[in-house]
């Protein structure tokens, strides 16, 4: 696909430029808008199209899903409830929601606020189900988690949780007597003046917007539906501008000021939010609240990623620099050109260079033990050996937006190779460089498999 880019000004960000539409023509991304804050000064542009069958250029103030980076507005109003006394991080989250019901009445009787923020509950995190438009959807989809299976115990290992953000935007109601969206636009959106960020379909509507698509064999296709259920929006419904993302930085990394110079947090709580909370798996370090910590060469950079039908969203800072990257795109394979961004970014802004993986001289025979099926709720992880490499090939499920949404299209397997001990990189597009690592149990067999932020148990079978 050749991509038509838009016009960037000429404000000493053309390599950034040139190295965007490079890569929106290597993954087939129709469209993608960029920002990019550094020493106090912003520069956001757009590129391509907003949808392929109804093109409209991309320009910065295009509204795209911003998906999961939404989990930190959520965990940003939370620490501003817990400045003003209404949430404890470590009170038993029935003390706000007395009737929590979950599989395992131990955890669902100890689990806490800082458990759903590190992504440590343990249980199936990848739920998703229509429970309508109502106010009500929050605490319908909160009441239907009690059947949600508990993968592993409850704080022993990160695993990427996206249902324990129904409970978290579920307390938030509680405490503030308000939907989660009319509490989350009090709390932070409206202080910070993120004037073009919005929840609701009818909001973006009105408004040019970018439309998902899912790339089958290099050719982009419109992803439908284009809305989320509304019962997602504490962990994935915000849908926003790059320009209001740079806002969004600024206060992170502006120990919690407001653009008028209000102080919204404490710099103690913005610290908290970005201090390792749990050990990561690799390419990450640690988990903090919300946001995912990695050090590269001499500097710490937080952020977070974002999917939904069809978009990807990446946002980077690097508070010690001043430097914050926004990127949406709309295309499921805008996260590969996001992380290959990120690199680029952080060498050519920042002179820092993330280390190469080199893979190791293995033996076939000795990638016999990770051979097999790993289970997720979304798609299935089938690793196979050929041609001496370990080829990993995903299988859809379907389930997202709603439990009953049919797999997307599979896309051709990838080889993957040992760099280290139990851990594996990809080596092929769309996932090239994309880490896993291999959990093994006390008898020293594989029993997991970490990718994408999910642990995935093996198959029995």
């Amino acid at each position: 696909m050749r991509v038509q880019p838009g016009k960037a000004p000429d404000t000493g960000h053309s390599a950034l430029a040139a190295a965007v539409t490079a890569n929106m023509d290597r993954f087939s991304v129709p469209g993608v808008a960029v920002g990019v804050l550094q020493n106090g000064e912003t520069w956001t542009v757009g590129f391509g199209v907003t949808n392929v069958d109804h093109p409209l250029p991309v320009t910065p103030d295009t509204l795209f899903q911003i998906g999961s980076i939404t989990k930190t507005v959520t965990c940003t109003a939370v620490m501003r409830l817990v400045e003003q006394g209404l949430i404890d991080l470590e009170a038993p989250v029935r003390r706000y929601l007395p009737d929590l019901r979950l599989q395992d009445e131990d955890v669902a009787a100890r689990v806490t606020m800082r458990h759903l923020l590190t992504h440590t509950a343990g249980w199936l995190g990848d739920y998703f189900d229509d429970t309508g438009r109502g106010d009500d959807a929050l605490r319908r989809i909160v009441e239907r988690m009690a059947a949600l299976p508990q993968i592993s115990p409850l704080g022993s290992v990160y695993s990427y949780c996206n249902s324990g953000f129904y409970l978290a935007g579920r307390v938030i109601e509680l405490v503030t007597g308000e939907p989660y969206e009319t509490a989350a636009r009090r709390l932070v959106l409206e202080p910070l003046a993120m004037e073009q960020s919005f929840f609701l379909p009818e909001e973006v509507m009105i408004r040019r917007f970018g439309t998902g698509h899912l790339v089958v064999g290099g050719v982009p296709q419109v992803a439908e539906p284009w809305a989320v259920e509304r019962s997602t929006n504490p962990l994935g419904g915000l849908i926003s501008t790059v320009a209001d993302l740079l806002r969004y930085a600024r206060f992170h990394m502006d120990d919690g000021t407001t653009p008028t110079g209000d102080r919204l947090l404490s710099a103690e709580s913005i610290r908290v939010m970005q201090t390792p909370q749990v050990r990561g798996f690799y390419p990450l370090d640690h988990v903090g609240l919300t946001w995912r910590l990695k050090r590269v060469g001499p500097v710490q950079t937080v952020s977070h990623g974002g999917a939904t039908k069809g978009q990807q969203a990446t946002f980077v800072m690097v508070p010690e620099r001043g430097f914050a990257l926004a990127l949406l795109t709309n295309a499921d394979q805008g996260g590969a050109l996001g992380n290959e961004m990120t690199d680029w970014a952080l060498e050519h802004y920042l002179g820092v260079k993330k280390p190469a993986l080199t893979p190791l001289d293995v033996a076939p025979g000795d990638l016999v033990s990770y051979v097999g099926t790993y289970e997720s709720p979304l798609s299935d992880r089938e690793l196979s050996i050929q041609d001496g490499y370990l080829m990993l090939q995903l299988r859809p499920k379907g389930g997202f937006p709603s439990v009953d949404t049919p797999p997307g299209p599979t896309k051709p397997p990838v080889r993957m190779a040992l760099w280290d001990e139990d851990r594996v990189v990809c080596l092929d597009d769309p996932m090239q460089g994309e880490c896993g690592e291999f959990l093994r149990g006390p008898d020293g067999d594989v029993i997991a498999f970490h990718l994408g932020g999910r642990l995935s148990p093996r198959s029995a079978r």
